[in-house]
């Protein structure tokens, strides 16, 4: 018996109104940058144990502007946690979305890897006597094992 983990059905409307959303998200968060992996790994980050750091810091530093020196930009360093703040519900709720989409994806993926293997077992059993013995055949390439002499080299 096939397994089920999912029944979806989309609409052309569903899948326009989903397409017209991610634009318009797209849109309104045109300022969100993309970092480069090296980028990334030079960055020092803001974690939950340094974000307490981060906001007292900024809070004493407001509350005493004499020892602020004048390359140090507060206004825009409290506009960056104001933006973080801001943006923090929205993208979570973006990345509860991705997940569930994610798993959506792997659990539809699932379903039609088990119909499509308990049919393949159909056609091994019962494929001769319906003359598609041929075609049972090109589907078992998914299970055929290259030699190394036919695994073609990669190139750089």
């Amino acid at each position: 018996m096939s397994q089920n983990n999912v029944s979806l059905e989309l609409s052309n409307e569903q899948l326009s109104q989903a397409a017209q959303a991610i634009t318009t998200l797209e849109q309104a968060f045109a300022g969100l940058v993309s970092l480069a992996p090296a980028e990334r790994r030079r960055l020092v980050k803001m974690g939950q144990k340094s974000e307490v750091f981060c906001r007292q810091a900024l809070r004493l530093l407001a509350q005493n502007p004499q020892v602020v020196p004048p390359g140090l930009d507060l206004a825009e360093a409290q506009a960056d946690l104001l933006a973080l703040d801001q943006l923090a519900p929205l993208l979570d709720r973006l990345q509860r979305l991705a997940e569930r989409g994610r798993d959506t994806e792997m659990a539809l993926g699932a379903d039609v890897m088990d119909a499509a293997l308990e049919g393949y077992g159909l056609l091994r059993v019962s494929g001769r006597q319906q003359g598609l013995d041929g075609l049972r055949k090109e589907l078992s390439n998914r299970w055929a094992r290259r030699s190394s002499a036919e695994v073609e080299p990669v190139e750089a």
